[in-house]
């Protein structure tokens, strides 16, 4: 896969991990589509540290199957853990 299919992949599973993380979080978030894909992205590789704490593949499970189930858990779990530091951040402004 040439660098363009894997920047189109990573943005069709950084809006998948975003939106289910989105949906999983309580309450309403200010966020439009972009920023969701952006931090489902972001979940994704915090996710995969996460996963290499574990004793996991990490960032390499993320990079070479990112369709697995565990891979998929794992991002949603990096991507809530995002945007609930986002939303915190972003908390004050208006």
């Amino acid at each position: 896969m040439g660098l363009i299919g894997l920047i189109i992949s990573w943005i069709i599973i950084g809006a998948i991990i975003g939106l289910i993380a989105r949906a999983i979080l309580p309450g309403k978030q200010a966020m439009g589509i972009g920023m969701t894909i952006i931090l489902g992205v972001i979940g994704a590789v915090v996710g995969g540290f996460i996963g290499g704490l574990f004793g996991g593949n990490g960032i390499n499970g993320i990079m070479n199957n990112p369709w697995s189930i565990g891979t998929i858990l794992l991002s949603v779990v990096g991507a809530i853990i995002v945007m609930v530091v986002y939303g915190l951040v972003t908390k004050n402004r208006a």
